[in-house]
C-alpha cells in the first residue's frame, strides 16, 4: 500500500500517525493492499479556494476527499478480483483542524486522526448527506478511530513489557546475543 504525504501547511504535524490511520482503515475496509493514497496538507487560504471551486462554499474547512476510482467496500460479490488502483486524494487543513480540535477539547493528533478516518471513507464512497448515510458513516468511522487507538495502547503496552524483560535479562546475567 502507498501513501504519500506532502506537508504544505506549514504546521508541524505528525506525519506519520495520518499515514499509520489511513493504511490501518483502508486494510479494515478490505481495500486492494496495492491500492494508493494522496495526502496533502495546505494552509487556510489554499484550503478557502479548494473549497470555493470544488464545493462553491467560502471560507476554508477541515477535510476534503478527492476520489480517482470508482470502489465499493468489500468489492461486489460477482465482480473479478480487484486489483490495485489509485483511491484518491485527502486534503487536510491543520489549522482550521487545530481550531476544531480547541473547541472539542482535544488535541490537533486527534482531531487529524477523525478527519483522516472521514477522508478515506469518502475516498470509498460514504458520504452524510442524508441521514441514514450520516449515521452509517460516523458509525463506521467512530468504530475505526476506537480500533485504531486500541492497536496503539496494544502496541505501547506490548514495547512496555519487552522493554521490561529486555531490562530483567540484563540485570539476571543472562548472555544477551545483541551485546558484543
Amino acid at each position: 500500500m502507498s501513501i504519500e504525504i506532502s506537508n504544505e501547511s506549514g504546521m508541524d504535524v505528525a506525519e506519520e500517525d495520518l499515514i499509520d490511520i489511513a493504511r490501518f482503515v483502508i486494510a479494515r475496509m478490505d481495500v486492494h493492499p496495492a491500492a494508493e493514497l494522496s495526502m496533502v496538507l495546505v494552509d487556510s487560504g489554499t484550503m478557502a479556494d479548494l473549497h470555493m471551486r470544488w464545493m462553491d462554499l467560502p471560507g476554508p474547512t477541515d477535510v476534503m476527499s478527492f476520489p480517482m476510482d470508482e470502489l465499493e467496500p468489500g468489492g461486489r460479490p460477482d465482480a473479478p478480483e480487484p486489483g490495485p488502483s489509485m483511491l484518491g486524494d485527502i486534503v487536510l487543513c491543520p489549522s482550521f483542524a487545530a481550531e476544531q480540535a480547541d473547541k472539542a477539547g482535544h488535541s490537533l493528533a486527534h482531531e487529524l486522526a477523525v478527519l483522516t478516518v472521514h477522508g478515506v471513507l469518502h475516498l470509498l464512497g460514504y458520504d452524510h448527506a442524508e441521514p441514514d448515510e450520516e449515521k452509517e458513516m460516523f458509525g463506521l468511522q467512530n468504530q475505526l478511530l476506537e480500533e485504531w487507538y486500541e492497536e496503539l495502547r496494544r502496541a505501547e503496552h506490548e514495547a512496555r513489557l519487552a522493554a521490561r524483560d529486555q531490562q530483567l535479562l540484563g540485570k539476571a546475567g543472562f548472555f544477551d546475543p545483541t551485546e558484543r
